[in-house]
């Protein structure tokens, strides 16, 4: 552990002001602890280049490929006060230890500091995996130098995206829509979702009956079984089925019996006041053991599925936790615990459970993944004595006790003993009145020995009705069986057929796709939430409770991916391209010549991105941009968004334009049939329709259907050649040009009326009469006597009076045209709440928040709709309308922004500093060595 110095005080960098404030309590008076919070500097965009620069080999990436990809770094404007404080603080510093995370983002982090800070005193690089005054103080004892290799694989991954992204995003924006990207991981995730949609729009339910029925004992006790088989030929369930509704293929056809309907209803028939038996009752033991503390993968998956959190929530509450010394570092694909953690959970857990929960050795788990990095331990309470939730609770906000309790309960777990008991089988026999000889089975799991269960059990995915087959029951261990014995009498009571269908393969969710991507070893759990959060925000995927529902530009985008960049998005391809980073930062693989082969291309041939780029010829947009529904539909991903196309009538003429139907914005891709298109085909054929004429402005009104649903508007007629003229002749000369005789500007577009339909209202019935009362709207009720008017008018969430600022939500749509004065002043005589307007009827209601436990509703606000619980508002995102919202987005967006914590005063923005770079090639190895 290096000395002191006389000359001053020791300076430690962190990433985050959390962090340096949970450190500092740790180091004492001796230390100055500061953050730089996260990076100083990064690639800048190329348009931010200085102009010098543009047209040089920098100029498209900020990194030159052709000098090594020597990349251009610059401090962000943000950063450039930050940087000026540190410098402040090294000035007057005796020595500079550089404690960012200990991973490859961590290690940039410091190599970034050093390579701009120039400190001329020694420099020591520390890490830790928990913030407690034992990590702190292990972490002292152990310091050492950059590692290079790191640093390396960091920058290779930061290069590689940058290649990756800004040579395919552009093809997206020519061929699909602009603000699209691609990404090495988010476009295989991507992928992932729209081959399960792609699945599910492909399947074939098939259809099978079995018999359900109650079984009673002489001395009264009773349970449920299933049919199992029928004359000696198992009797077919859901999974003998397989995704075309086809009956999987067996060695022998015959061992497998399909139910139909009348055979089930016949056999169910024959059997009632059948006399039954046992044929074999057979008992198993049981054991399970515990599963591995956490991972940042598992403790995604465990919190998305048991606390409803997303990934980024997760993260989000884990870092404060991590930050906080709660638990230790939360970025890490280990399930190894220090021997002072495997000490501290065998002991509590015996305090809390008894000795006998705990097994005589401790627990050793090892990841089966050959990428796996052991540096850091599994995710775990921090400390060498684990506080319980109890101690904690009082400290934390409700989302981190939940996650913190949910990381104590599975850490201690991982160190009890196996859970104990048996199974127990059952088979049992009738025969109905036509001869038919029925078998029946139940099953249950009986636990003698909780073990670990007192504390923890691993939650599955739930068996909703979109996720499960009707066929599986109960799950196993769901039901005590009686005491049963071979050839005992039994009497059948309610025996019922049922009929099943079977379902297609589920959705992922963000548990199921985080588990997913890990499985297949894409991409590093740490950067798992944000992709996820990307792919959501880049308009590619969007959830239905907690499903991940792919958009039509995702079918777009993954289909160009899929057949101009197959490699791009090959599952395998980017799993080893995750390898050969690991091979980078452990040293076995440079850098230069790995980026070489990438983006040029080997020596062997193969292509390199580059080669790819420029290579790919003609890509019909049109193609790329069309499914096909039905043989005659297709779907198209335009401009504007999806709509659905066919030929016109081969009695329309040549020139006749294809008949265009609209779809409505929640329907999921799965959900368009041949059968739902006809429905929008014809519901489109009343689009457009003339109603009739305006006495009071001659023009036309029509009925049409849009993107948010029917509504009626004026057709505005072209001008003609005199009012164009008149047009010009009213513009300033400066609008003319050369001479021209017309100005430079068109005249713009008389913007028509519109309304949209009331809910009583469709396109099929909807008059004149009608249409010209929507288009009254606003309506004015009357004045006050303040002066001020009162109109009714119909927005986007429903009927509503304004008066200057002040709206109020009236009852109904048909108030629109009846209120009177006298009572749009008896709503508005009403008190208001908070001194502030009268509440408004809430646009949408979800229950309550499964963390708060408060109503959660959505309102409109000055800035648009949001949602709240009364104490956290979240402003609904982009392109997110309140009739899509589902309750499980509204209850993840305010933990989201909870988890965010009170958003950080603002700040006075340093006029000073400037930007600075530095190149790859010129690196310098830090040493624990003093001197400058």
């Amino acid at each position: 552990m290096p000395t002191q110095s006389a000359d001053g005080k020791k300076l430690v960098i962190v990433e985050s002001p959390a962090k340096s404030r949970s450190i500092a309590k740790y180091l004492g008076d001796d230390f100055i602890v500061d953050a730089s919070a996260g990076h100083i500097r990064d690639l800048p965009q190329p348009s931010d280049l200085p102009a010098d620069m543009k047209k040089g080999p920098f100029g498209k990436f900020a990194v030159n490929p052709e000098a090594g990809f020597e990349p251009y770094y610059v401090v962000s404007d943000s950063k450039r006060k930050k940087v000026t404080e540190l410098r402040r603080a090294l000035k007057g510093a005796s020595e500079l230890y550089l404690a960012t995370d200990a991973d490859r983002e961590g290690e940039a982090i410091a190599w970034h500091l050093l390579e701009v800070l120039k400190p001329k005193v020694p420099v020591y690089r520390m890490t830790f995996t928990e913030i407690t005054r034992e990590g702190i103080s292990r972490a002292m004892e152990n310091i050492h130098e950059i590692d290079q290799d790191l640093v390396d694989a960091q920058e290779t991954r930061r290069i590689l995206d940058r290649l990756y992204g800004y040579e395919i995003s552009p093809v997206l924006w020519r061929k699909v829509g602009r603000g699209l990207s691609a990404g090495r991981v988010q476009s295989v995730a991507t992928r992932l979702v729209v081959e399960r949609e792609r699945e599910r729009m492909a399947f074939v339910p098939a259809s099978y009956w079995d018999l359900a029925g109650t079984f009673a004992t002489d001395g009264g006790e009773s349970f449920g079984a299933k049919l199992t088989a029928v004359d000696g030929a198992r009797v077919a369930q859901g999974s003998d089925f397989d995704d075309r509704g086809r009956l999987k293929s067996t060695r022998s056809r015959s061992e497998v019996s399909v139910l139909g309907r009348a055979d089930a209803e016949s056999l169910a028939e024959g059997l009632r006041g059948a006399p039954f038996a046992v044929d074999s009752v057979e008992d198993k033991p049981y054991s399970r053991r515990p599963s591995p503390p956490f991972t940042t993968s598992t403790l995604q998956q465990e919190a998305s599925r048991r606390l409803r959190f997303s990934s980024r929530v997760t993260m989000q509450v884990a870092q404060r936790l991590y930050e906080n010394g709660y638990i230790t570092y939360m970025r890490t694909d280990s399930v190894n615990l220090s021997n002072e953690a495997i000490t501290a959970a065998r002991r509590q857990a015996s305090e809390l459970y008894g000795g006998e929960s705990v097994p005589e050795r401790p627990r050793y788990y090892s990841k089966k993944s050959d990428s796996a990095q052991e540096a850091h331990e599994a995710v775990r309470p921090a400390g060498d004595h684990f506080r319980t939730p109890g101690q904690v609770a009082g400290e934390l906000s409700r989302e981190e006790f939940r996650l913190y309790e949910l990381i104590w309960k599975r850490t201690i777990a991982s160190q009890m003993a196996d859970a104990k008991g048996f199974t127990a089988s059952v088979r049992l026999t009738g025969r109905a009145s036509d001869g038919r000889r029925a078998t029946f089975g139940a099953s249950g799991t009986v636990i003698t020995f909780q073990g670990f269960l007192a504390a923890y059990e691993e939650a599955r995915e739930s068996a909703s009705s979109e996720t499960a087959d009707a066929d599986e029951g109960s799950s196993p261990g769901s039901k005590r069986l009686p005491h049963l014995e071979q050839d005992q009498p039994l009497t059948g009571d309610d025996v019922e057929a049922k009929g099943h269908e079977t379902t297609p393969p589920a959705r992922y969710t963000e548990a199921s796709i985080v588990a997913e991507l890990e499985k297949r070893e894409i991409g590093r759990p740490s950067t798992y939430a944000p992709t996820i959060s990307t792919i959501m925000d880049r308009g590619y995927i969007t959830k239905r409770g907690a499903a991940l529902v792919p958009s039509w530009t995702a079918f777009s985008v993954i289909r160009l991916l899929e057949e101009h960049f197959g490699r791009y998005v090959d599952y395998d391809f980017t799993a080893r391209m995750e390898d050969d980073l690991d091979q980078i930062a452990r040293g076995e693989i440079q850098r230069e010549a790995w980026l070489q082969t990438f983006y040029f291309g080997a020596d062997s041939g193969e292509q390199g991105l580059s080669d790819v780029v420029e290579n790919l010829g003609e890509i019909d947009a049109r193609a790329i941009n069309s499914i096909r529904i039905a043989d005659d539909v297709t779907l198209r991903v335009g401009r504007y968004g999806p709509y659905l196309e066919r030929p016109a009538a081969p009695d329309a003429g040549e020139d006749a334009e294809p008949v265009r139907a609209n779809l409505p914005e929640d329907l999921a891709p799965d959900e368009l049939t041949a059968q739902r298109a006809e429905e929008l085909f014809e519901q489109a054929r009343h689009s457009g329709k003339i109603l009739g004429t305006d006495p009071e402005t001659g023009r036309e009104i029509a009925a049409k259907d849009g993107r948010f649903g029917p509504y009626v508007t004026e057709v505005i007629p072209e001008r003609t050649e005199e009012e164009l003229q008149a047009y010009y002749d009213a513009q300033p000369t400066e609008y003319y040009k050369n001479g021209n005789p017309k100005p430079k500007k068109k005249p713009p577009k008389e913007k028509p009326r519109t309304g949209s339909l009331l809910e009583s209202m469709s396109l099929e019935t909807v008059t004149l009469e009608d249409a010209l009362k929507l288009l009254s709207l606003p309506r004015t009720v009357g004045v006050d006597d303040d002066g001020e008017e009162i109109t009714a008018q119909n927005g986007r969430f429903g009927p509503y009076l304004k008066k200057g600022s002040d709206s109020r939500s009236i009852d109904s749509e048909e108030q629109l045209f009846t209120i009177t004065m006298e009572e749009a002043e008896a709503i508005y005589a009403q008190p208001k709440q908070r001194g502030r307007r009268a509440a408004a009827k809430p646009l949408a209601e979800f229950g309550q928040d499964p963390t708060t436990e408060k109503p959660v509703v959505v309102k409109d606000g000055r800035f648009g709709p949001y949602v709240t619980d009364g104490e956290t508002n979240a402003t609904l995102p982009r392109g997110t309308t309140v009739e899509s919202l589902t309750g499980d987005r509204a209850f993840e967006l305010l933990a989201e922004k909870r988890a965010k914590g009170p958003a950080p005063k603002r700040s006075t923005r340093s006029s000073g500093g400037g930007s600075g770079k530095s190149t790859a090639k010129r690196r310098t190895k830090t040493t624990a060595k003093s001197g400058s």
